[in-house]
This record gives C-alpha cells, sequence and structure tokens, in this order.
C-alpha cells in the first residue's frame, strides 16, 4: 500500500484518537480480539488500535480471528504483517476455544451482504446463530475477560416507518420472518438474545451494538449498496444510476468514526444494553448521488432508473443515537461531504 494512502489513514486515526487518549487508555497492555477481524470494521479498528501502539506505547496487542485470515495480506500488507497483530484462520461456526489471555472481544463475523443472504440462507444462518453461540461459549471460559460486544445490525428494527425520523434503541419492530430477505436480521435478533442467555445464566460482560451504515477506505465497491454503486459510477465516468426509489433515505458514519464509537461502547458499555452506531443525518440516495458528483471537474450525470411513479419500494434507515452521545459523550466527526471526498482520494489513489 502506497505511502499517500497510509498518511492519509494515519491522519483519520489522529483525529479520531487524538481526543480520546484519556478512555482509550484502559486498552493498554490488554488483548483484543476480533471475530471476522478483517471486515471492514475489524480493518478500522485494527488502524486505530496500531496507531496507538505505534504513536502513544499501548502495547494492546490485537488477535483477529476470519475465515479468510490469511488473506488479509492482499487487503492490508502493512496491517497483517505487524508484531502486535495475530491472525487466526478460522470459522465461528467451529470454533471451540479462545486464546486465554483475551481481555475484550469483539464478535463480527457475519456477511452483511444481501446477495449473500438470499444465495446461501442457510449458511448465513449457521454462522451468524451457531458462530454466536461458539463463540459465546469459548468467551464465557476466559479468565479475564472484560467485555464482549456483539456487533448486530440496525437491520434487526425491521422496515423504519417513513413517518418515524429516527429510530431508537427502544423501538420494537421487527423484520417479516416469511422472508428470505429477513434470513440476515432474523438471525442477529435471535444472537441478540443469545447474549441476553449469557449474561443472566453466566454473568458473561456482554453488550450489544447495531450497526447501520458506513462509508470509507476498505469497503468494496462491488457491495449491493447504493453508495458504493454511486462512488464506482462516478471513477468509472458516469452516468451514477439510481435503481431505487430517488427519494429512499440513508446516513453514513466515517469508518474513523464508526472505530472509535465501537471501541467506547466496548470500553465502558454497560452489559446488557444494545447502542445504535451510525450517523443521525439522513440524506435522500438522490442528495448522495449529487454530493458525490460535485467532487469530480465535470460531474458524472445522474440517472434515475426507477420513476417514483413506479412500484419501487421506498425506505428509511436512520438511527438514533441519543443513547451513545448522551451516555459516552460521542460525536460524528466527519461529515458526510469530507467522509465522501476522503474515500474518493482512497480509491483514485489505489486505482480502483
Amino acid at each position: 500500500m502506497n505511502s499517500q494512502i497510509l498518511t492519509r489513514i494515519k491522519q483519520d486515526c489522529e483525529e479520531a484518537a487524538g481526543k480520546n487518549l484519556s478512555w482509550l487508555s484502559s486498552l493498554k497492555g490488554e488483548c483484543l480480539l476480533i471475530t471476522g477481524g478483517t471486515g471492514f470494521m475489524g480493518t478500522w479498528l485494527a488502524e486505530i488500535i496500531t496507531f496507538l501502539n505505534d504513536n502513544h506505547s499501548f502495547g494492546t496487542k490485537l488477535i483477529l480471528l476470519s475465515q479468510n485470515a490469511y488473506n488479509f495480506s492482499a487487503k492490508a500488507s502493512h496491517l497483517a504483517t505487524r508484531s502486535d497483530i495475530v491472525l487466526i484462520e478460522k470459522d465461528v461456526r467451529n470454533l471451540i476455544e479462545l486464546p486465554e489471555e483475551v481481555t475484550y472481544l469483539v464478535h463480527a463475523a457475519a456477511n452483511p451482504d444481501s446477495r449473500q443472504h438470499s444465495s446461501d440462507p442457510l449458511r448465513v444462518t449457521e454462522v451468524i446463530t451457531k458462530g454466536t453461540e461458539n463463540v459465546l461459549t469459548a468467551a464465557n471460559r476466559l479468565p479475564n475477560l472484560k467485555k464482549f460486544a456483539n456487533i448486530s445490525s440496525g437491520l434487526i428494527y425491521g422496515p423504519q416507518p417513513l413517518e418515524l425520523e429516527k429510530i431508537p434503541e427502544s423501538y420494537h419492530g421487527g423484520p417479516d420472518c416469511d422472508s428470505i430477505v429477513s434470513v440476515y436480521p432474523e438471525a442477529k435478533r435471535f444472537a441478540e438474545t443469545l447474549c441476553v442467555v449469557y449474561r443472566s445464566q453466566f454473568k458473561l460482560p456482554a453488550i450489544v451494538i447495531r450497526p447501520f451504515a458506513f462509508i470509507g477506505p476498505y469497503q468494496l465497491l462491488d457491495k449491493p449498496w447504493a453508495v458504493n454503486n454511486f462512488i464506482r459510477d462516478s471513477l468509472m465516468g458516469g452516468p451514477i444510476r439510481i435503481l431505487g426509489d430517488e427519494r429512499t433515505v440513508r446516513s453514513y458514519l466515517y469508518g474513523s468514526d464508526m472505530a472509535i464509537w465501537i471501541l467506547k461502547i466496548l470500553i465502558d458499555g454497560q452489559p446488557g444494553l444494545a447502542y445504535n452506531v451510525g450517523s443521525p443525518h439522513g440524506l435522500s440516495l438522490k442528495q448522495l448521488a449529487e454530493k458525490i458528483a460535485a467532487n469530480f471537474p465535470v460531474p458524472p450525470k445522474i440517472i434515475s432508473v426507477t420513476p417514483i411513479s413506479s412500484n419501487a419500494r421506498r425506505s428509511r434507515f436512520v438511527p438514533d443515537i441519543k443513547l451513545a452521545q448522551e451516555t459516552f459523550g460521542l460525536v460524528q466527526n466527519v461529515a458526510i461531504d469530507e467522509a465522501i471526498r476522503r474515500t474518493l482520494y482512497w480509491y483514485k489513489t489505489i486505482g480502483v
């Protein structure tokens, strides 16, 4: 990975961690294990931790457990070869034990790609349900575990009513269990229940994090999400194609903000509670496309493939983050316009 990219990532980490060193110091000398550790979330967490090790002598050991861990060097060779990072290639469906030195654990082993949810739903279900049970069982045997964070999903709330501006943790909706597209959120709901069971029966210090949508380096542009597709279309010269209802609303949190939020909730979150993680600032798909197009000398054309008058389903997916804000003082440091600019810089620099 070239020096320009590494410098940009370091600046992101410095910006995110610089104001939070006092509470981040709780991770000094600890051992953090992340399942699904080589994905988007795990990679950003690794960037923050290694930045703290290099620049503030944290001495935090990081274990990244993933089914494809040994492919990590192709994605982030500067991380894969570090002495403070250990890679373990393991499918959580077959997990039996974890290293006894682990003191903090983030369980993020699941694929949010909706294409896999439809093409291989049984595997998706097993990874989330059986995998979570295996990780909880192994974590329960750790002698010095301080906190377990289960990465769930904002999708567990089911479709967000259009009149509901933001979804709070107290909203009791739910996906349609008769639909194949509900495989992922229904499995995530059960995984949350498993955390409740282990906390109640074994006093495991488990908390739940419900992520929404994110933007930033390390996301693959072939993922079936609007922001990825719009960025890909724009980098190819356009047009930017809006496939759904252009009034659909989403919000996006930048990767470094996401990582800091997760670490704060991991350290100080109250076992038994769930916390939304995401941006509270929603924008329509049309607005998103326009913001991306504005970053080019000749803005690519924007095409709404689906007419507003069609039967395309308009939707909304924006979190209420008051709980995290008021409890931990967390804020969104990187606004959407800057997040788009940094993300485009990343892909342009690596030659996508």
